[in-house]
């Protein structure tokens, strides 16, 4: 096993939760040292973009329809960013007021950063060729740099980047040593909410595979140690076009004419930082150009008439508290959410299955269930798991049903005693083809896994919004007492995120102001 395997391997095993110990961090709140959720740079050029408040979307049930592409405009684009990376909302209680972002986030601490490359589209641009990051308090584009390329020929009329980098220190700061984890699984939120924004304009989102870490540090300006107090380090390229693009597309043209000095600074999110070894440890372990894997046919998704899509996607939240006694829903609700992610998120080969304690769904048994996402892993798992398990299929495709067992105290305990584990209707944990993928990929895996992770809770935010039902990201659990759950001996399979189904309790006492 090579040096950065060993460190992705001992990364995750030192930063698992237990019953007797918990992954090391401050253990408390430092509020003085509390990041600033918003990136700004200083010295800058900045566009003001229009809100998207007033337009139209499709209606979210044809959010997967072959829609007619919008036209590359100031207008389109702030509504791709407004939708996706924006603020849906903010919160005020007690004195305190916190923005809510159409993607979600551990803690709401948000590390994720977004950056456009745009051909000479806007007024603003004088013909070049622009970087800008977007800036989601203002939603205004601040341009970085600018240059001249002869990248868009080669792609459709209408296409340009975008590109996703991390703070890790924003999750640091509360979570310590697992912060790397929510880091990742914040990047997949992300990437899913750009993803959803896209196609509501008619756009296809393609995940650029063969760009290195070191050019997507160039093309960002993130290489420019001087200008930044706190890491940030680049995650994905995405180009995003009126159709779907070759994901090994070279960037050679564009990044050989990046400036190696932009003139804006980064402002600076706290005034000091805590040290945590295994974090540098494990960027740059996992930092390397990942393995391009084959593309899928992924089938249209089918949904029941429901709100406008605008509607979904600035009412997503995360909850703190269940209504237990009206989180019951029906097997139709059940399968849609289900539906919503049980093909890839990425038209790549799944990693991540389902396993889902079901709590309050009509028609079925409480009891545990086991959504296969790739056929290759499902005799596997049989042999890993409990030999008890019945593995008796159900009416939803590839919906396994496993243990009947009322799940309720042991799906809470495992959340570290979240309430909302328990009192929803399904709460679920994702079990991923780990240490296979590992050996077979490389180390940047990893961050891949909990991307698709992260992508699809945010994509389960959103169908459980559109069925009038709340949704929540559980990053805190107990990972090998889920294991033991399942009978699980080794890390051939790990679980790497939780969520949580039902209906939510609204609290009247904190008020809800407009975005903008």
């Amino acid at each position: 096993m090579n040096k950065e395997l060993q460190t992705v391997f001992t990364y995750h095993e030192q930063t698992k939760h237990a019953q007797h110990r918990y992954a090391r961090s401050l253990g408390y709140m430092d509020w003085e040292t509390q990041p600033n959720p918003f990136r700004e740079y200083k010295s800058c050029e900045t566009i003001q973009l229009p809100l998207a408040d007033d337009n139209s979307t499709p209606p979210y049930n044809l959010l997967d329809e072959d829609l007619p592409p919008a036209p590359l405009l100031k207008e389109s684009i702030s509504q791709l960013m407004q939708f996706s990376m924006g603020i849906a909302a903010w919160k005020e209680s007690g004195g305190s007021s916190w923005a809510v972002r159409c993607n979600a986030s551990s803690g709401n601490l948000h590390p994720t950063e977004s950056y456009l490359v745009l051909p000479p589209v806007l007024e603003e641009q004088n013909g070049s060729t622009c970087i800008y990051h977007y800036a989601p308090k203002k939603h205004t584009l601040e341009k970085l740099a600018q240059l001249e390329t002869s990248l868009w020929d080669e792609l459709p009329e209408g296409s340009f980047i975008i590109g996703l980098s991390s703070i890790v220190w924003r999750e640091i700061w509360k979570y310590g040593e697992r912060a790397f984890r929510y880091t990742q699984l914040d990047a997949g939120h992300a990437w899913n909410s750009i993803e959803v924004s896209a196609k509501l304009l008619g756009w296809s989102l393609t995940r650029l595979d063969s760009i290195s870490h070191n050019d997507m540090s160039t093309l960002l300006g993130l290489s420019q140690e001087n200008r930044f107090f706190e890491d940030e380090e680049p995650d994905m390229l995405f180009v995003v076009s009126p159709n779907h693009v070759d994901p090994s597309l070279s960037l050679d043209s564009l990044i050989s004419a990046t400036p190696l000095s932009f003139d804006s600074i980064a402002n600076k999110l706290s005034s000091k930082m805590q040290s945590w070894e295994i974090i540098p440890q494990i960027q740059d372990a996992t930092c390397k150009t990942e393995v391009p894997q084959k593309s899928l046919h992924v089938e249209k998704i089918k949904r029941e008439p429901s709100y406008d899509s605008k509607y979904v996607v600035l009412n997503r939240r995360s909850i703190h508290v269940m209504q237990k006694e009206v989180s019951e829903i029906t097997s139709e609700q059940f399968h849609t959410v289900l539906n919503s992610v049980a093909q890839s998120q990425d038209k790549k080969e799944n990693s991540a299955h389902l396993a889902i304690f079901v709590h309050q769904v009509e028609t079925y048994e409480a009891g545990l269930y086991m959504l296969i996402r790739n056929d290759r892993d499902l005799e596997n798992l049989k042999e890993q798991m409990y030999s008890h398990f019945e593995w008796k299929e159900t009416e939803f495709k590839n919906l396994y049903f496993l243990y009947a067992k009322d799940f309720t105290m042991t799906s809470r305990a495992i959340s570290c005693s979240q309430d909302i584990a328990s009192d929803g209707a399904f709460s679920l944990g994702m079990l991923c083809n780990f240490s296979e993928q590992l050996q077979t990929h490389g180390a940047h895996r990893y961050k891949e896994l909990y991307w698709e992770c992260g992508a699809i809770g945010q994509q389960l935010y959103l169908e459980a919004t559109s069925l009038r039902l709340s949704g929540t990201g559980i990053g805190c659990f107990l990972d090998d007492d889920m294991h033991n759950v399942l009978g699980l001996k080794d890390n051939r399979f790990q679980i790497l995120y939780h969520f949580t189904v039902g209906r939510g309790y609204v609290d009247s006492r904190i008020m809800t102001k407009p975005a903008y």
